[in-house]
């Protein structure tokens, strides 16, 4: 067998079953019970010294 023969049943195969597994388990990882408080914080740091909403549009551009 050449090597492109080998590498291709190999991706075919092995790293095909690996991708999903990586796939799968990055998901459960997000999606996890609990993972909603440690997600919070930085989702809303972007607005933590923000006191009011932008009064036109050169403010919010800016």
């Amino acid at each position: 067998m050449d090597m492109y023969t080998i590498t291709r049943q190999f991706a075919d195969s092995w790293m095909l079953l690996f991708l999903f597994g990586f796939f799968v388990s990055a998901i459960v990882w997000v999606f996890r019970p609990g993972s909603t408080k440690e997600y919070r914080k930085p989702a809303e740091s972007i607005f933590r010294n923000e006191d009011r909403p932008a009064n036109d549009h050169e403010e919010a551009r800016t």
